[in-house]
């Protein structure tokens, strides 16, 4: 194991490196079965340009934490604002409109003037819906970010003191907490020529606790390996639950079920379902994946383990 100090100005930052044979988690490009038999412009796209996007109530006000708490407010899609006593992190951040043709649905729960200070900004991968350009430059204020390795020149040029690149379980150190990133079954590609480009999840530790976004996945047994990893000690999984009926054909997400068994074999507390209700980006309805989710944990006898957070709402762990 090898401990390296970050170049001067990033005081107060370490990555530390662990040499593994990097996993290949990349999903096949090639289209699914049947594919070809639903048009999802005809019956996603052009019906969403038609629908008004939804108001958002006023989400709550942002806590003030005590030692030992962890305060999580979700934004929409796969954004979220983590906050410890000491931190403010955003991830995933996204309040675009559109992506290229796709609308926004329903608006962000948090407006970014509405947001603390922000220390540290994670991407989980290229894809449109959860790195956008835009969104990074607006919280953009000489802070570090930490992407996946080759999606650094994407952020480069946006406000950003220090850009660090992770590879599959790198650790890098930021103070008191410390980013890990995981493996994941997706791929990461921002544009078809580009595959190289690495993909992943967070683990986020701080004080004694553990918070895992996912980033985007479909299921795999790399699940289990981070619970392993973790020896049980993940306190919140924030999971995706949505664009599972994807108009590509191919298994590119995770559905309710497979959510929640990724959540079993984390071995996580608490989960916090994401990636549903602000893009249309699958053929299933809006309102089906939180409605699935709760329906499967009920039968499981694990309801009161789901938290469904709404757009803006600062809650408390």
């Amino acid at each position: 194991m090898v401990k390296k100090l970050l170049k001067k100005g990033t005081e107060g930052i370490r990555k530390r490196v662990t040499k593994k044979p990097k996993p290949e988690n990349h999903i096949s490009m090639k289209l699914g079965e049947g594919w070809h038999k639903r048009n999802y412009l005809t019956e996603v796209i052009i019906p969403s340009l038609f629908s008004p996007r939804q108001e958002v109530p006023p989400g709550t006000q942002l806590p003030e934490l005590t030692p030992g708490q962890i305060g999580i407010t979700w934004i929409g899609h796969a954004s979220f604002l983590i906050q410890t006593p000491e931190h403010s992190i955003l991830i995933d951040p996204n309040w675009a409109r559109w992506l290229k043709v796709v609308k926004r649905l329903r608006d962000p729960g948090l407006k970014v003037h509405e947001l603390p200070a922000i220390d540290l900004v994670l991407v989980s991968h290229a894809h449109f819906d959860h790195l956008d350009k835009k969104s990074l430059r607006a919280v953009a204020a000489d802070q570090p970010i930490v992407v996946p390795e080759h999606v650094g020149n994407l952020v480069q040029g946006l406000g950003f003191n220090r850009v660090h690149e992770l590879q599959r379980w790198e650790v890098m150190e930021f103070g008191s907490l410390k980013i890990t990133l995981t493996p994941a079954h997706h791929w990461g590609a921002r544009m078809l020529h580009d595959k190289h480009r690495g993909f992943g999840g967070f683990l986020i530790e701080y004080e004694g606790r553990t918070i895992f976004h996912c980033g985007d996945s479909a299921w795999f047994e790399g699940f289990a390996e981070i619970g392993e990893k973790c020896k049980g000690k993940i306190d919140i999984a924030l999971l995706p639950i949505g664009a599972y009926d994807a108009p590509t054909g191919r298994d590119v997400h995770m559905n309710p079920e497979e959510a929640l068994r990724a959540f079993t074999a984390l071995g996580a507390g608490i989960m916090i379902p994401m990636h549903y209700g602000t893009f249309r980006l699958g053929f299933e309805p809006m309102e089906e994946p939180p409605d699935r989710l709760l329906g499967h944990a009920r039968s499981q006898g694990i309801e009161d383990r789901i938290r469904i957070l709404r757009e803006g709402e600062a809650t408390v762990f």
